[in-house]
């Protein structure tokens, strides 16, 4: 039997609204728990607006060792599954299967990217939750979750220093072209030492232009203006007076100024409707050609055949990217040809302590 709970630590992991009707219950796992509801205004920040606590009285009726049931899309981490033994019973997602309905799943545990729409909810009738391992959810419709009083839940905050690490990892590896020197430094050809030979492009005193500046773009200021002594620029949909203060950061309200003034451009704001191909070939055009493109985004920020082309044409010096639309890239992309480009597989919280505190919070957000 589950004990009553509040969720002090879990407000700022609720991007969703659960909106519950009158009389409503939240399934047959619960015995009486206490639900956070929330409306949220959704933004980068995911900021809380009003939360009230509701106690639901729940049927504690379930086969199975009364454990509730839990769709999650395999393979999961072992970290999460040690810290669910024993709490759920796990159904594997199989898209081709989710097309008649099941009452007996509680929840949705979403470890990958699996896209969460209405229709898939409508699936799971008795679904009360859902758990984002991770901080994006665009491939989670909040407004149909909202629609159907359904909680979502991700992991900021945890990821926010891994993530901005990555980012600086990557524009080190390009700017001083670290991948191709260590290809080189291996192969027969290096015989002796060319002081004139894959000479690359400084960070230090550098101008980074940050698109995002949230938690993770904070992150990464940090770390350019005090670890680098970088000139700190970004661009958001409004000033963020604060983090001008700490950074010495100054707002940039057009983009393509930011994009034109910046020797790095980081992307670090979520995937929308507005920030879509926000990066596209008009945006890679005011880049300077010394300049370097870095995304710890998500890759559907960049439009993936201007990128392209700019970094053929060397439009742009190069390019660092953790994540690609679409992701992966066909085996075969020419954009894993080129030489000026660094694609890792999506590690930019891939950490041993991220990872496993991701995995902490994203069960505590399941078992509400």
């Amino acid at each position: 039997m589950l004990r009553s709970i509040t969720f002090h630590r879990r407000l700022a992991s609720l991007v969703s609204v659960c909106h519950l009707i009158s009389g409503g219950t939240l399934g047959p796992a619960l015995s009486s728990a206490f639900i956070l509801y929330q409306e949220a205004h959704i933004n980068s920040r995911a900021r809380l607006i009003t939360t009230r606590q509701i106690s639901m009285e729940c049927s504690t009726s379930k086969n199975n060792n009364d454990l509730p049931t839990v769709l999650a899309d395999f393979p999961l981490h072992s970290d999460v599954t040690e810290l669910l033994e024993g709490k759920v019973n796990l159904l594997p997602y199989k898209a081709d299967e989710c097309n008649k309905v099941d009452e007996s799943v509680d929840g949705i545990y979403a470890f990958g990217h699996m896209n969460i729409d209405g229709a898939l909810m409508d699936m799971y009738p008795n679904c009360r939750v859902i758990s984002n391992y991770g901080v994006g959810v665009d491939h989670i419709h909040l407004e149909d979750a909202n629609e159907r009083g359904i909680p979502v839940g991700n992991t900021p905050d945890v990821l926010n220093g891994a993530t901005a690490d990555m980012a600086i990892a990557l524009m080190l590896a390009v700017g001083r072209q670290m991948v191709e020197a260590d290809k080189y430094a291996r192969e027969s050809d290096f015989t002796k030492l060319d002081s004139g030979f894959m000479l690359g492009r400084e960070i230090h005193s550098s101008t980074i232009g940050i698109v995002g500046m949230g938690r993770i773009g904070c992150e990464i200021a940090r770390r350019a203006r005090y670890g680098f002594g970088m000139n700190v620029l970004y661009h958001n949909r409004r000033p963020d007076k604060d983090a001008e203060s700490k950074f010495d950061a100054q707002y940039m309200e057009n983009l393509h100024d930011l994009l034109h003034q910046s020797d790095y451009v980081v992307l670090s704001c979520p995937l929308t409707k507005e920030t879509t191909n926000l990066i596209d070939a008009k945006a890679l055009s005011s880049m300077k050609s010394t300049g370097i493109l870095v995304n710890v985004a998500r890759g559907g920020v960049v439009d993936t055949d201007a990128l392209l082309n700019a970094l053929e044409s060397r439009a742009i010096y190069g390019a660092g990217l953790d994540v690609t639309e679409p992701e992966p890239l066909p085996r075969d992309h020419r954009l894993l040809k080129l030489d000026n480009v660094v694609i890792m597989p999506h590690l930019g919280s891939a950490t041993v302590q991220t990872r496993r505190a991701m995995a902490e919070l994203s069960v505590e957000n399941l078992l509400l």
